[in-house]
């Protein structure tokens, strides 16, 4: 019998203990992956924007319009090598009413603005030549069961349809993405359509602005120079590259993020004090034990050996189930559910290869220091004392 194999020996003394550890052990991990899964993909957006995209909106707030026209003129300033407009259009299908996803009114440039965004080529030209065309996600589709062909009538609180007639869309292709940080679960239709339907005092106007720079081209010096242009206008923007744009997002609950991150820590904390606690009764319960292994010529570092082997062989475990269980329950259920539902804020949710060496790495390291009190003080007993202390 190896000194290792006699720590792994003695964790299943006390089979109930060690396997209630081992659970606490593992929903700790999955835990600390679930929150820092969270964090990554709440700021992915950010992390992985293009750098040669810039975002213009209304300098007040992202909620207020700017006038249709400035889109004209962003086109014509030298350094944009293409841009198109966008206006969120907060539609719900009624077959579907507790869903929710992002529903915009582009204009048919948007799709070179996003090249990210892979749309079919007789799909793409089909959306252009139906005024009721909309384009959709993959990950959308397929929650809703929808497919090219499809007739999908949506209602918005924010524009109400037609006195004749519901907003009635075709679907005419289904998108897919090269990157992380485009949402796959939206829809695109004809700015068009929704303008011409709109009254006099609430046409031509439009959310946001985003343009390409030209190769060679910085896109916050874009940007400057856009909001310059419209300085003297009765409405004057905001321009940020997309990058700056997604952070400002994330700003106004930054406060979270960092709660986020302090709970994750503290979890792995506590599982370490759930963990030293065992072990610290498992080492009181043994005490005569080891002053019988002292006594027949054990030294007291392999009575240290032993605690701590004990405590890293049931991190192990658990650190280990908490990483396997994640990857259905963070990716399949909680991923999947915050893609199809929450797209716009979670495009990507999936796990960082670099958070879960970290969770399982630290369940070893937290396991081993949970049991560097216990194993101390067991190796400086005194044989004679162990042996006359009863439990």
């Amino acid at each position: 019998m190896t000194l290792t194999g006699l720590a792994f020996r003695n964790i299943q003394r006390n089979r109930a203990r060690t396997i209630l550890t081992i659970l606490g052990v593992t929903i700790a991990t999955l835990t600390f992956l679930l929150l820092r899964t969270l964090l990554y993909a709440w700021t992915s957006a950010s992390d992985y924007a293009q750098k040669d995209r810039v975002v213009t909106r209304h300098k007040v707030t992202f909620v207020m319009t700017v006038p249709k026209r400035y889109i004209d003129d962003i086109r014509q300033i030298p350094e944009v090598k293409v841009a198109a407009f966008a206006n969120w259009f907060g539609g719900k299908d009624p077959k579907h009413e507790k869903e929710f996803f992002g529903n915009f009114a582009v204009d048919p440039p948007y799709f070179d603005v996003y090249s990210e965004m892979s749309v079919k080529p007789p799909e793409l030209e089909a959306w252009k030549l139906d005024r009721q065309g909309a384009i959709v996600g993959d990950v959308l589709a397929t929650k809703f069961g929808w497919k090219v062909g499809d007739k999908v009538t949506l209602e918005s609180g924010i524009y109400p349809s037609p006195a004749d007639s519901p907003w009635t869309f075709n679907i005419s292709g289904i998108y897919t993405t090269t990157a992380k940080s485009i949402d796959r679960s939206s829809m695109m239709f004809h700015y068009e359509y929704l303008n011409d339907a709109l009254p006099e005092s609430r046409k031509d106007q439009i959310g946001w602005v985003v343009s390409r720079t030209k190769p060679g081209v910085n896109a916050a010096d874009l940007g400057v120079t856009i909001d310059r242009l419209f300085d003297s206008r009765d409405t004057q923007t905001v321009s940020q590259d997309e990058a700056a744009f997604n952070a400002s997002f994330l700003a106004g609950i930054s406060a979270i993020l960092t709660a986020l991150d302090v709970i994750s820590v503290v979890i792995l904390f506590i599982m370490a004090l759930i963990l030293g606690n065992t072990i610290a009764m498992g080492v009181r319960e043994r005490t005569t034990e080891y002053g019988v292994l002292r006594a027949i010529g054990f030294k007291p570092g392999h009575i240290a050996g032993f605690i701590v082997g004990e405590s890293v062989f049931i991190a192990l475990i658990g650190g280990g189930l908490g990483v396997l269980v994640a990857y259905p329950f963070v990716e399949g259920l909680v991923g999947r559910f915050l893609e199809e539902n929450m797209g716009q804020f979670f495009p990507y949710f999936r796990m960082a290869k670099k958070d879960v060496i970290a969770a399982f790495a630290l369940s070893l390291i937290l396991g081993g220091l949970a049991a560097a009190v216990p194993a101390w003080l067991a190796s400086r007993l005194k044989v004679v004392e162990a042996l006359r202390r009863t439990v």
